[in-house]
């Protein structure tokens, strides 16, 4: 359903692309909110960047990069000899994920302090679908013009940090959707077949839990060895051991009381999440030892790509952290919470808008776009343009695999892992239990608030 309405939205009628008019749908798909058909378009804008830079980076896709007169001059680099089969493919992301980031800032900025549909900064945000397309297109092809220089090195420590808070996001959708999915599953089995759904819950709580301890012990063997790695291996007992104290906490008699539908299923979630940022930290320890999975384009010289071949920037976390990204960043589009911590983190509420105002329509047959945010829009419209923001940084580092180019040889410029990105990876995972933690113990520890 979702794909159905982010694909129609952005092929309606010419009244939407153009103007200011809600979107005719097509006919699969019933009368929507106005509010859902936004976001999905502009998470549509978010996946269509992505791809072409997939694309980029696409084995023998350099070599029409190449072409690009001043993206890679060998003859002419001042950092010595480059291998450009490497460099662009690299450089060509950040430019595409650079394009993507300002278009979203541009519109966070716009869109601060909307409050209803009333505000005529909602027109901007509802439609002229297709002149945001051509702002979009016209800053990817302005950033393909930015010099070399430092930008790929200054932009890799902005991409450290925007992911590092986007890592946080997804942890907090991925407490929100195991949220809802407990809770709609305990209360079926309170309205009918209580041994079926209590059976379907411990299933996946098990299964899960399974999942993560596979995880630990494939990272203790594949990822540390007897007499090293002692990094490693602090990073992993850690994260272990804070998983079983979150999972403890998640079912004490106290938060049970204050918090009911809490229990191991949103605790597993996290746990594994958690174990797959340890993962993803892991495969950026820049020491081949202690990484088997380090990429070969650490020598990014000339011959280290002999006969020409082409290089291979995937490896399992990425492809597992695209999927995650793609996931995510649908949901943040459909997502309508009614866990009350999750929608003030996520800076949303439970307007009219979010509990079904808006009118339809006519039922006439013909499906419409109705405008649900009259009295209230359901969701920041900037810090959503921000999570946007966030999600293009994060992608931009996932797919060049959190590598950045080194340029302090004075013969060549090589590309490395560093352990900056090891280090924001464990970090967001910490930060982001103590977030998981907070939504326990919160209805506990400010008794005077309402939490629902």
């Amino acid at each position: 359903m979702g794909a159905c309405l982010g694909i129609c939205s952005l092929l309606s009628c010419a009244s939407c692309l153009c103007g200011t008019a809600p979107c005719l749908l097509c006919g699969c798909c019933p009368s929507t909110k106005n509010s859902t058909i936004t976001r999905l378009a502009f998470t549509m804008f978010l996946l269509m960047g992505t791809i072409v830079a997939i694309i980029m980076i696409i084995p023998g896709v350099e070599v029409g990069l190449q072409k690009i007169p001043w993206f890679c001059d060998t003859s002419t680099t001042i950092h010595g000899s480059v291998n450009c089969d490497i460099v662009v493919g690299h450089k060509a992301v950040y430019r595409m994920c650079f394009a993507m980031t300002a278009f979203f800032f541009l519109f966070a900025v716009i869109m601060i302090c909307v409050r209803s549909s009333r505000d005529p900064r909602a027109y901007i945000q509802n439609g002229f679908w297709f002149f945001k397309f051509l702002i979009l297109v016209g800053i990817t092809v302005g950033a393909f013009y930015i010099p070399n220089g430092t930008f790929t090195t200054v932009w890799y420590y902005f991409g450290m940090v925007g992911s590092f808070f986007f890592i946080l996001i997804q942890l907090i959708l991925l407490i929100d959707f195991a949220h809802s999915w407990s809770q709609a599953w305990l209360e079926r089995a309170e309205d009918g077949n209580t041994k079926c759904w209590y059976a379907a819950l411990l299933f996946f709580t098990v299964l899960l839990y399974a999942a993560t301890i596979a995880a630990v012990v494939l990272l203790y063997i594949y990822y540390t060895k007897s007499d090293d790695c002692t990094a490693n291996k602090v990073f992993i007992s850690l994260n272990l051991i804070f998983c079983v104290i979150v999972s403890i906490i998640a079912i004490l008699p106290k938060v049970q009381e204050a918090q009911p539908h809490s229990g191991l299923l949103q605790a597993s979630v996290i746990s594994l999440y958690t174990m797959y940022v340890t993962w993803s930290a892991m495969a950026n320890v820049p020491d081949k030892i202690c990484n088997p999975t380090l990429l070969a384009i650490a020598a990014a010289n000339p011959t280290a790509s002999p006969g020409g071949q082409a290089v291979q920037w995937w490896d399992a976390p990425s492809i597992v952290g695209l999927v995650i990204f793609i996931l995510c960043t649908l949901f943040i589009s459909l997502r309508s919470s009614t866990n009350s911590q999750v929608n003030q983190i996520m800076q949303t509420e439970e307007s009219p808008a979010m509990l079904g105002g808006g009118d339809p329509g006519p039922q006439d047959g013909v499906h419409r776009a109705y405008d649900n945010e009259e009295d209230g829009v359901s969701y920041s419209y900037t810090f959503f343009h921000v999570c946007l923001l966030l999600a293009s940084l994060y992608i931009m580092m996932t797919l060049t695999n959190w590598y950045m180019l080194d340029t302090n040889t004075a013969t060549t410029t090589t590309m490395t892992s560093a352990w900056s990105a090891v280090w924001v990876k464990i970090s967001s995972s910490w930060v982001g239990l103590l977030l998981y933690l907070w939504t326990l113990v919160a209805p506990i520890i400010l008794k005077d608030r309402v939490f629902s």
